[in-house]
């Protein structure tokens, strides 16, 4: 039950910063409106991790390089989303937005790719994501 809370929290907060990226785009720039972004995002995750003090900070070093740059992937992900909200609205935005971080979680629970689980998808998943797909062309029309 916790967890489905913080997906719904997240799920929230993504559509709130979606929307409030591309106001602030608007009068300084998309890229602005990134940077602008990561490093309040930065700030407020250190200030959680000095108030909270959990974690591994030893681990670091476990990690592999490649899972170290995700957080680059939020430029990326900043920069499409306020663009694409400029030119077809939040809702449809979002709407993409969902189905295709599910197909690619698809590709990754199937394969086992970045040392996840392997998970056989099912025709009921297929047939969710198809709904989800049919619902996106329903709200464009």
């Amino acid at each position: 039950m916790r967890g489905l809370l913080f997906a719904f929290l997240a799920g929230a907060f993504i559509t709130l910063q979606g929307v409030a990226n591309s106001r602030i785009s608007q009068d300084i720039g998309t890229w602005q409106a990134a940077t602008v972004t990561q490093l309040t995002g930065f700030l407020m995750a250190l200030l959680i991790l000095l108030v909270v003090r959990d974690g591994n900070r030893r681990g670091l070093k476990q990690v592999k390089p490649l899972y170290l740059i995700g957080g680059a992937f939020a430029a990326v992900i900043i920069f499409s989303e306020v663009t694409a909200i400029r030119q077809v609205g939040v809702t449809f935005t979002i709407s993409a937005l969902l189905i295709a971080q599910l197909c690619l979680t698809f590709l990754i629970d199937s394969n086992g790719w970045f040392s996840v689980m392997k998970r056989r998808m099912k025709l009921p998943q297929f047939i969710g994501l198809g709904l989800m797909v049919a619902g996106v062309i329903i709200l464009k029309f």
